[in-house]
């Protein structure tokens, strides 16, 4: 049945890939000699292109952030909450500009994509990216589309961490960023999940040291698995108890090991979608940048020291049930702002819904993103 679409939505949208023919050394030692990048954009370029808003997305997300492909899509791009007419990053004020990541599996330069010097498909090959990597990609997208400064870069999770690498590497070309639910480095627990994931993609006999593609099969066991316990690091205890708690799926207990438990299933149909979408080299390289991702290795473990350029005004936004990345991590982004003598706004919202809380339509949350947005979009007038 087609879509009924909303009326703040953007509404139906199409990806542009951008070939970038010049290379890209990345802090591997590696270099690309040419890549692609997709990307989607929502809402009209002003005159003076100052209200441009770039969306930096999380570990498993992509290019398609708001509205519909087609009529058939069953469900909007992965931020359409927060993205549209009317919105908090309204597109009757901004032009949003959302890619997929160097590396990505959804039409980016990645794993999937054929190596230039041996005409066979990267795999296992393809070189590891960072955080500061995608950021250095970024900008080339953003001068191909003659952006010189962003009005606003905003990120959740991993993308929250793009936001803050924008702010610190390249200061000039951003005047907001928005940094929410992230962290300025990864805890030995999460690294330590990472590694508990990769473990299990890599275990799985179908990954073939991760030339799958050239045995024609693909390690869904093993991502499968990563994507189960990625999910339930992603939500609290009390979310997952208020959705399943302890309910039956057929009302009675089998006394066996197949599915007697709500929470079970969901995390099954969790794991089974999530194969078919996303490929198994790419999560363990998204994984791998996130663990990577430490901008204060560069200032003598220095966080303060580490913000002293930033020039963007900054929002900070947290939620309390957040135990992937707590309240207590944005925390130290934010006094580290302070120490720095920079502007900075910080939010922590009461959420039961986890790590997830991002993405959700919790009122306090977008009323806290849209009031700032609306701040942003004053300035943009102001530069027309």
């Amino acid at each position: 049945m087609p879509v009924i679409m909303p009326v703040d939505s953007v509404g139906l949208v199409s990806p542009t890939t951008l070939h970038i023919d010049n290379p890209i050394t990345l802090d591997c030692g590696r270099s690309l000699p040419s890549y692609d990048l997709v990307y989607e954009t929502y809402g009209e370029l002003n005159a003076d292109k100052s209200n441009a808003v770039l969306i930096c997305h999380a570990l498993s997300g992509d290019h398609h952030a708001a509205g519909y492909h087609d009529m058939e899509d069953k469900k909007p791009g992965w931020w359409d909450s927060a993205i549209g007419p009317g919105k908090a990053i309204d597109t009757n004020q901004f032009f949003v500009v959302s890619l997929n990541n160097l590396g990505g599996c959804k039409g980016s330069t990645g794993p999937n994509s054929i190596n230039p010097e041996t005409e066979k498909i990267y795999g296992p090959d393809f070189p590891i990216v960072t955080v500061s990597d995608w950021v250095k990609s970024q900008s080339v997208l953003a001068d191909q589309l003659e952006i010189t400064q962003w009005a606003a870069v905003i990120g959740g999770s991993l993308g929250g961490m793009q936001a803050l690498q924008w702010a610190i590497s390249l200061p000039e070309r951003l005047r907001h960023v928005l940094i929410i639910a992230a962290a300025p480095k990864l805890s030995a627990q999460n690294i330590a999940f990472n590694e508990v994931a990769r473990t299990a993609i890599k275990a799985d006999p179908d990954f073939h040291d991760g030339h799958y593609a050239a045995h024609d099969t693909l390690p869904r066991h093993g991502l499968g698995l990563a994507r189960m316990l990625g999910h339930i690091t992603y939500l609290s205890d009390e979310a997952m108890g208020e959705k399943f708690g302890r309910e039956l799926r057929t009302g009675t207990i089998n006394y066996g090991y197949d599915v007697d438990f709500q929470i079970e299933s969901y995390l099954r149909y969790q794991s089974s979608n999530f194969v078919e979408r996303f490929d198994a080299n790419t999560y363990l390289l998204m994984t791998k940048a996130l663990d990577y991702f430490d901008p204060a290795k560069d200032f003598d473990d220095d966080l303060t020291a580490t913000m002293a350029n930033i020039k963007a005004k900054c929002l900070v936004v947290s939620f309390t049930s957040d135990w992937r990345f707590s309240p207590k991590r944005s925390q130290e982004i934010v006094n580290a702002l302070l120490n720095a003598g920079k502007q900075v706004s910080y939010a922590e919202i009461d959420a039961h819904q986890g790590h997830d809380a991002f993405l959700m339509s919790i009122a306090r949350y977008l009323e806290i993103f849209q009031t700032y947005m609306q701040q942003v979009a004053t300035e943009c007038g102001d530069n027309t």
